[in-house]
C-alpha cells in the first residue's frame, strides 16, 4: 500500500490567511514548512489512486505530486474520491474536480445528503461523478486491489449545520474513520476524533499504519494564544497529549499525526513537542510525506 499526504494541515492550513500568530509568521517567512488542507492519497499498485477527502487545496496538491498527473490528454490516475465527514476543509476541493473529469465519489449517506443539498456541487456531472453512498462497516472497492471500510467515531456535525445545542461525542454517520486494506496491510485513517472509546481502540490495535487526528496539542490551546473562544473538545477534536498517553500501550506499526491547526506546536519540527511526540513514537505528517507498507 501507498500513501502520499496531500495535505497535513487542519481548515485553513499553514500559515491561515488571516492569521498572524508565531507559527503562520513563521511558515511566511520560511522558516518552518507550510501546510496544505487534510487529504491523503492511497494506492494499493502505485499507478491507480484514490483521494480521501478533497480539500479546497486540492489542485495545488495534485500539482506538487507527480504520482497524480494526467498520464494522457485528459487520462488521469484518480480513481475514486471518499469523503470522511462533511466540513468545508474536506469537501470544498469537489468544486475544483468539476472539469469534466470521471471518477467516483464516495461517502456515507447522510454526507451524500449534505452535498446533495448544495446546488453548486451539481457542477460535477451526474453522467461523469457516480455518487456512491457506502453504509458503515460496509467494504468497497475505492481503487484496484485497495479497499476501505468507513466506521463511525466520535465527532460531531460540520460547522454550518450546528445548532443551538452541538453535540460533540456524536457516533454516526457524520464523522467517520477508514479502514484501508491492500496486498495483506491495513492502515487506518482518522483525521477527526473527539474522543477514544475502547471499542475504537480495539479496531485500531493491530494496524500497519495509523493517521490520527492531531489538531491540537491541548485542549485550550487556541483560547489560551487568543486565537479562537472555542475548546479541541468543542470542536470535536482529542487533544494530541490525551491521545498519546491513551494509546501509549497499543500495539500499532507506524504512528502519524494529521490535520494540525495552525496554532498546533507540531507545527515546528523543533519544538519541544514535536520531539516529545517523536520520543513517544509517533511522526509528524508533513505535506509530500510518502509511506509505504
Amino acid at each position: 500500500m501507498k500513501i502520499i499526504l496531500l495535505g497535513a494541515g487542519a481548515g485553513g492550513g499553514l500559515p491561515q490567511w488571516n492569521c498572524g500568530c508565531d507559527n503562520c509568521n513563521a511558515a511566511r517567512a520560511g522558516r518552518i514548512p507550510a501546510m496544505t488542507q487534510s487529504s491523503i492519497a492511497v494506492s494499493a499498485d502505485g499507478k491507480t489512486w484514490a483521494i480521501l477527502n478533497a480539500s479546497p487545496d486540492i489542485r495545488a496538491q495534485l500539482a506538487a505530486t507527480p504520482a497524480l498527473h494526467p498520464t494522457g490528454l485528459r487520462d488521469m490516475p484518480l480513481h475514486s474520491v471518499l469523503v470522511t465527514n462533511g466540513d468545508i476543509d474536506h469537501v470544498a476541493g469537489l468544486l475544483t474536480l468539476r472539469e469534466s473529469q470521471p471518477f467516483t465519489l464516495l461517502a456515507t449517506p447522510a454526507i451524500h445528503e449534505v452535498l446533495a443539498q448544495n446546488p453548486m456541487l451539481s457542477a460535477l456531472r451526474g453522467d461523469l461523478v457516480a455518487r456512491q453512498p457506502v453504509a458503515l462497516d460496509q467494504t468497497v472497492e475505492i481503487a484496484p486491489g485497495l479497499t476501505a471500510t468507513l466506521f463511525a467515531v466520535p465527532g460531531k456535525v460540520p460547522l454550518y449545520q450546528e445548532g443551538e445545542v452541538v453535540e460533540t461525542g456524536l457516533v454516526g454517520e457524520t464523522t467517520v474513520g477508514v479502514e484501508l486494506a491492500a496486498n495483506g496491510r491495513r492502515a487506518l485513517y482518522i483525521p477527526g476524533c473527539a474522543e477514544l472509546p475502547g471499542w475504537l481502540s480495539d479496531r485500531i490495535a493491530g494496524a500497519d499504519l495509523l493517521m490520527f487526528d492531531g489538531t491540537l496539542w491541548d485542549d485550550d490551546e487556541m483560547i489560551r494564544m487568543g486565537l479562537g473562544q472555542k475548546t479541541g473538545r468543542r470542536m470535536g477534536h482529542m487533544p494530541v497529549m490525551e491521545t498519546m498517553a491513551a494509546m501509549r500501550d497499543l500495539p500499532v506499526g507506524q504512528r502519524v499525526f494529521v490535520h494540525m491547526n495552525n496554532s498546533n506546536p507540531l507545527t515546528d519540527p523543533a519544538s519541544d513537542q514535536t520531539r516529545e511526540a517523536e520520543a513517544s513514537g509517533w511522526q509528524i505528517g508533513r505535506d509530500g510525506m510518502e509511506i509505504t507498507l
